[in-house]
């Protein structure tokens, strides 16, 4: 037989049922010919295991194309390959890469890693990041589009106006693509060589003794629960979600007894109250879970602007100043470094390296008396008298 050309191609009639015509231009080549007139081409081989297989060509290609096409695959099997499944494998690749979307990966992101390793004040923050900066900018992108000029101009966008928040959307999308190279999603980080964009200076407010008795004083404004917050912020030293999300399951007698997954560095805390502290809990009336009612303070924001009205205190200062000032004041009124360190839950400074590792006193006596010499120093600051301590019924 003499090889199809695109003239006989072209000229060859539709039936009542679908049929095909072999080319003998090219081995194992067919045209294939449907009721409708419609024409493609399919190239019929046995692969390995002699069974017989059939790889359909793209549709609208010409003749010559689908011999070279014929030629590649015929070629395929003679070294012992599959054209047939390795199109499949390439379509169900395509498929998948069309499906990685920034919107859905990040949404996994936050709910496979962010939610099971961070504290839920970070993965939320996390969240908002994604929700409010990296979505609207590219969300439907696949994340195999997205370049290192990308990462660049999204975050000196926002370094314009929003220095801190553009190092941590540095931070989260750095992770992100991290994480998406673990799972092979992706082969490399468009996040490698891109600096942070803004340099941070480590904050080093401390609030004067004035303005901590004016804090105290300004409390009044607030309602009781959120008042009560900012009160044992000042007499722990805790963090601001430690003692915001305290529940009445986590007080055990006289102390406060952290659970590892709701502190910062994965590890429980066990922290003396005072006898100010705990009478500042013993005045909240158990109406659900959290000591401060049915739900944890939130709305620091507001509760932040209240305060500033009240107090007007210059310069501006942030809800974390309070932690600093009580280590600050702590080490004013002679406690120790590391008491302090302890009452902090730092792994760091006096307790990292050999030390942490092989130091397992408790230090908890120490931490008491800290925890009360500086309730009694508040105590004084605010009324101007003598600290008088009032021996409670703890629970």
């Amino acid at each position: 037989m003499r090889p199809l050309t695109d003239i006989a191609v072209q000229n060859l009639k539709p039936r009542t049922a679908r049929y095909e015509v072999p080319d003998p231009g090219a081995r194992g080549l067919r045209v294939i010919v449907f009721p409708t007139g419609r024409k493609s081409y399919a190239v019929r081989y046995r692969n390995g295991a002699g069974r017989t297989r059939k790889l359909t060509l793209p549709g609208g290609i010409t003749l010559a194309a689908a011999r070279k096409l014929a030629g590649d695959a015929m070629l395929d099997v003679a070294q012992g390959g599959d054209p047939g499944i390795a199109k499949r494998g390439a379509k169900h690749a395509g498929r998948a890469r069309a499906d990685d979307t920034v919107e859905r990966l990040a949404a996994q992101f936050v709910e496979q890693h962010a939610k099971r390793n961070t504290r839920k004040n970070s993965w939320r923050a996390t969240d908002g990041i994604f929700r409010n900066i990296v979505l609207p900018a590219w969300g439907r992108r696949s994340v195999h589009d997205i370049r290192r000029r990308d990462v660049i101009d999204l975050v000196e966008g926002i370094a314009g106006d929003r220095p801190v928040m553009a190092n941590r959307t540095h931070a989260v999308l750095s992770k992100f693509f991290k994480w998406l190279c673990k799972r092979d999603v992706i082969a490399a980080s468009p996040c490698i060589g891109v600096d942070r964009p803004t340099k941070e200076v480590a904050r080093d407010r401390t609030l004067a003794a004035d303005e901590l008795r004016r804090l105290w004083q300004a409390t009044e404004v607030l309602d009781a629960p959120a008042r009560a917050c900012i009160r044992l912020l000042i007499l722990t030293g805790q963090r601001r979600s430690e003692i915001a999300h305290l529940r009445w399951s986590e007080l055990d007698g006289d102390v406060l007894a952290l659970p590892a997954e709701r502190m910062k560095g994965r590890q429980a805390h066990v922290v003396p109250l005072s006898t100010q502290a705990a009478a500042i809990v013993e005045s909240m009336p158990r109406i659900g879970d959290y000591v401060f009612g049915a739900a944890p303070v939130e709305h620091f924001d507001r509760i932040k602007r209240a305060l500033d009205e009240r107090m007007g205190v210059t310069p501006a200062w942030v809800v974390h100043d309070i932690r600093r000032t009580v280590a600050s004041g702590m080490a004013k009124i002679g406690v120790s470094v590391p008491v302090i360190e302890k009452i902090l839950a730092h792994r760091s400074g006096t307790f990292s390296g050999v030390v942490g590792t092989y130091q397992r006193h408790s230090f908890v006596p120490e931490m008491a008396v800290a925890m009360q010499r500086w309730a009694d120093y508040v105590d004084r600051l605010v009324t101007g008298k003598p600290a008088k301590v009032v021996k409670l019924n703890r629970r």
